[in-house]
């Protein structure tokens, strides 16, 4: 069974997503940067071990990050998910779990890299909009995408009507990928990212509301 670990800053609804979907794969541990992330809560109600790591006390992102890695040894964990992790991860940190470590991204990845997708969105009028789960690599939202929700721009939209909307997303396919990748259906392979035995070209597209 693959063992899992979520990285979380804050509420933790994508944490909530997570838990509720049952994976073949365990959630072994929570680590927060924050002590008063509700997350820890979460978690904590789910019988997840938790740790909280805060980079205030570290005098670099280095020392951080090997604290957390230190962590994620202990658990001796498989995956890692990044869910409101807000901390930029050192190059080091990647480079270790380069293949076992994803994220989701609120745009339609190569679009609109790093923040303020949803006004950034509005302001090109683009007809599409969702989210993107993608591998984490040193290069900011540049990993490969594993899937994407997609959902139709109303003419209404404001940022934070979007915002809410591919919340909704995030909550269906980010368990939807950690389970292919618990179950073997979603592989990082030396020859490239294999899904369903065959080398993945594009993302999986669904949930087009």
């Amino acid at each position: 069974m693959i063992k899992i670990a979520v990285l979380v800053s804050g509420s933790g609804s994508n944490l909530q997503a997570l838990i509720d979907a049952n994976l073949s794969g365990q959630i072994a541990g929570v680590i927060s940067n924050r002590p008063e992330a509700y997350a820890l809560q979460r978690a904590e109600k789910a019988g997840i071990a938790t740790a909280v790591i805060e980079h205030k006390q570290y005098p670099a992102r280095e020392f951080f990050d090997d604290a957390m890695h230190q962590q994620l040894l202990a658990w001796d964990i498989d995956l890692v998910i990044l869910a409101g992790f807000m901390r930029i991860l050192s190059a080091k940190f990647v480079k270790a779990w380069e293949g076992k470590m994803i994220n989701i991204h609120p745009s339609l990845l190569p679009n609109y890299k790093g923040m303020h997708t949803h006004q950034r969105v509005l302001n090109t009028g683009d007809s599409l909009h969702g989210c993107t789960v993608h591998y984490v690599t040193a290069e900011l939202d540049a990993g490969q995408a594993l899937a994407q929700g997609v959902l139709k721009v109303n003419v209404h939209d404001d940022a934070n009507s979007l915002a809410t909307r591919v919340h909704v997303l995030e909550h269906i396919i980010y368990p939807q990928v950690a389970e292919w990748i618990c179950n073997g259906t979603v592989q990082h392979t030396q020859q490239g990212v294999l899904y369903r035995g065959q080398l993945m070209q594009e993302p999986v597209q669904f949930c087009k509301l």
